[in-house]
């Protein structure tokens, strides 16, 4: 996929030749990847440094961090410049780049360009967010203690990092970013990055409970070969075994069961830490912990039913079964209809409906209640308020549709 070194960038023909000033590179020029937006895609050009560009944190070295951020953020060409063709296999050290198929190319120099081009040091840690908030803005991009790092916009050729950002306006990080210069940082760094994840559906047991106490096998499982799928098919499996040990109807079991729930829980929240961390999101990756999370959600609610109705409830504990089954599938229709529908304009409420419709938050009640041997209570909430979701979600889609065919 990628040339040696003064080779011409591809992608853009004619674009450039490394070092042949008469041949310039410009934005305008610039024909952006299906990963990168037309309208807003400016070069990146990451100047290596191999002191650092080889420093692993969370799994992947920093530039192969930077280079798929900055496609993500936007950027294309991205071209990897300077020592590069020092190294014995450059290529080694983008693993998750190629294997996204992100288009790439090292230059032994500099590339004589005109416009604007992100400018970076491949010992910089920084996130999507704030690349593409830097593309947007212009300038020098800050630390959260407003620090400056190598990376920013500039505007025209240029000799050196220092030389390409000197006077430009800073633009403070929101994410992790920080320079990495050595091993000890690079440690440092991958603690920040842990610590900054999170998932959008987080509330409040995810954030404060699951995800703490998934966090040590997230940190095991990035550094192997564990697909995110495979994980969130294993917290679907754990969730089945625990409705299965619900329909038991005593009361070892359903704690058991209750236990191996808040298990599922934790592992769902491994998932989207393994994908965020590594680049390893998908459509397919999503659908199937959502998919995943409702074949949970429903099997659940059946075992609680069956095993009060074992247990004593009757014909009652059926009836309120099926009724959270009935409000668990709607809600799912629903949320389903939301996904497909959802417009960028169509405002927050309806994807606030749709995150708590991924979360496990209820998990934590379930355990609680199986410990003082109410589950009949869970399943009463459950068979009401299943309902009131769909219902309330359905009406908010419903509220946002004309605002979103207005803004179209």
């Amino acid at each position: 996929m990628n040339s040696s070194p003064d080779q011409r960038v591809a992608g853009s023909a004619g674009l450039f030749i490394s070092g042949q000033p008469d041949r310039p590179i410009t934005a305008e020029k610039v024909s952006s990847p299906a990963t990168a937006r037309a309208s807003d895609s400016i070069p990146a050009i990451i100047l290596w440094d191999g002191s650092t560009a080889n420093l692993k944190v969370a799994g992947l070295t920093l530039l192969d961090r930077l280079v798929v951020s900055a496609c993500r953020a936007g950027c294309h060409p991205i071209i990897v410049a300077g020592r590069a063709g020092c190294s014995s296999n450059p290529e080694a050290l983008l693993e998750r780049a190629k294997a996204l198929k992100i288009p790439f190319r090292f230059a032994s120099e500099i590339p004589w360009f005109e416009g604007p081009a992100l400018v970076a040091s491949s010992g910089v840690l920084v996130a999507t967010d704030d690349l593409r908030e830097l593309i947007r803005s212009g300038g020098r991009l800050l630390d959260a203690d407003g620090k400056a790092l190598p990376v920013g916009v500039t505007r025209g050729h240029f000799e050196s990092v220092d030389s390409a950002l000197a006077g430009l306006s800073g633009v403070r990080a929101r994410r992790v970013a920080r320079y990495v210069p050595d091993a000890a940082a690079a440690r440092e760094a991958a603690r920040a990055l842990w610590s900054d994840l999170k998932g959008s559906s987080d509330g409040l047991v995810d954030r404060f409970f699951n995800r703490p106490c998934g966090r040590p096998l997230s940190r095991l499982l990035a550094y192997t070969s564990v697909s995110p799928n495979t994980i969130s098919l294993a917290s679907t499996a754990i969730g089945v075994i625990a409705a299965g040990l619900f329909t038991a109807g005593d009361y070892m079991p359903s704690l058991l069961a209750a236990v191996l729930f808040q298990l599922s829980a934790i592992v769902d929240c491994v998932d989207g830490d393994i994908a965020r961390i590594g680049f390893k999101e998908s459509v397919l990756g999503k659908w199937i912990d959502l998919v995943g999370d409702q074949v949970v959600h429903v099997s659940v609610f059946g075992g609680i039913a069956v095993g009060l109705a074992k247990a004593g409830s009757g014909q009652l504990a059926l009836w309120l079964g099926l009724s959270a089954i009935a409000g668990a599938v709607l809600s799912f229709a629903v949320v389903v209809r939301g996904l497909r529908r959802a417009r960028p304009n169509s405002g927050g409420r309806l994807q606030r409906l749709i995150d708590s419709a991924t979360n496990r938050d209820f998990s934590v009640l379930v355990l609680a209640l199986a410990a003082v041997g109410r589950l009949d209570w869970f399943l009463w909430l459950t068979a009401v308020g299943s309902h009131l979701f769909w219902i309330t979600a359905l009406a908010v889609q419903t509220a946002l549709r004309p605002v979103a065919t207005r803004a179209g």
